[in-house]
């Protein structure tokens, strides 16, 4: 069953170029045009923080907060545009620096469970029902910070409160093993969904698979995207590239390995993704050095290399690659890939 493509990415992945070792390079863009410039791109469907709609939400009271959210709404109709998700950015606050969900200090964990609520209040307004959750601080720089299991506890029970907060949300946790944490609590796809079980309500609550995560886990991301999918919880996917295992580098979609890239849009393809819905995410970066005037290519690239690699795995002969595995031929089951690859008929030149 062939899939359904549809393409976001979130406003982020226009950025300044600032990193860890270095300040901005590039101009900052306005949201507003950042919006403008989805379309010129082959974009229809926008992610969000809850601070990318409303920027000043923590000073603002919840009527405020859906006010602004609605006004966002507009924007995005005037510009045909939807709302995939929003994500509550509770890592950059200095209240959760020891974790959000999994704070030692109650009166923080609070401070987390209460934005996250004021995150679902945004999503409504904009038009979605899903929810995103990067777990980037529930975790440790040293185990002996936290109990595990605890942890493990308190994560489940405040997914339990924004479930039951509203009845027709979906929660999708983005699974990372580390960064900016030494080690997090849900690192793997298998962790997402065992999580799950510990609600009310698993069948809402599922995954967001993005590529570099699973391979800073060294994960094969099309294996993670074929668990989820065998499970019915592929809910999204935040496709990029690794360049090696030093940080989450969120470079162009198979800019780095096209094999690799390739399985994951065979997966997705042969398995119906996208035909209840869900949404092709992107989640890349300029490179550093990338002038202010091009620096969007590496959105309409990536999203140009995964539809020639649909073609590449769409022209794939099945009979052959059955008839291979049946005879145990992998040598030869992979030159077969590889040619394909390497084919002038479909090549990413």
């Amino acid at each position: 069953m062939a899939g359904t493509f549809r393409f976001s990415f979130g406003p982020w992945n226009i950025h300044e170029g600032a990193d860890p070792f270095g300040p901005v390079v590039r101009e900052s863009i306005a949201f507003n045009k950042k919006l403008q410039t989805y379309k010129d791109l082959g974009f229809d469907g926008v992610q969000f923080h809850d601070d990318d709609a409303v920027p000043a939400m923590n000073d603002l009271s919840p009527a405020q907060i859906i006010a602004e959210a609605s006004a966002v709404k507009a924007k995005l109709d005037d510009n045909g545009l939807t709302a995939e998700f929003v994500a509550p950015r509770m890592w950059e606050d200095p209240r959760t620096i020891d974790g959000g969900y999994t704070n030692n200090d109650p009166k923080l964990r609070k401070y987390a469970i209460e934005r996250s609520k004021r995150c679902i209040d945004i999503a409504k307004a904009l038009g979605t029902n899903n929810i995103v959750l990067w777990l980037a601080r529930e975790g440790t720089y040293i185990r002996e910070a936290k109990d595990s299991v605890w942890a493990t506890e308190k994560i489940a029970e405040a997914i339990q409160i924004m479930l039951d907060y509203d009845p027709e949300i979906r929660i999708m946790i983005e699974a990372k093993p580390n960064e900016p944490m030494d080690h997090t609590y849900i690192p793997t796809t298998g962790h997402v969904i065992g999580l799950g079980l510990l609600t009310n309500d698993h069948k809402r609550v599922g995954a967001l698979i993005e590529s570099a995560h699973a391979i800073l886990a060294s994960l094969d991301p099309s294996d993670e995207m074929g668990y989820a999918l065998a499970h019915k919880k592929l809910w999204s996917v935040h496709l990029n590239d690794q360049n090696g295992m030093k940080f989450d580098q969120d470079k162009t979609f198979g800019g780095v390995d096209l094999r690799r890239a390739l399985n994951q849009v065979r997966i997705l393809d042969e398995h119906g993704f996208g035909n209840n819905g869900e949404w092709v995410g992107l989640d890349v970066k300029a490179m550093r050095s990338q002038k202010d005037s091009v620096a969007c290519k590496h959105l309409s690239n990536s999203k140009n290399i995964f539809l020639k690699l649909l073609a590449i795995s769409r022209s794939l002969d099945k009979a052959k690659i059955d008839q291979l595995r049946a005879e145990r031929d992998y040598e030869e089951l992979e030159m077969y890939i590889v040619n394909s690859l390497l084919s002038t008929g479909g090549a990413v030149v």
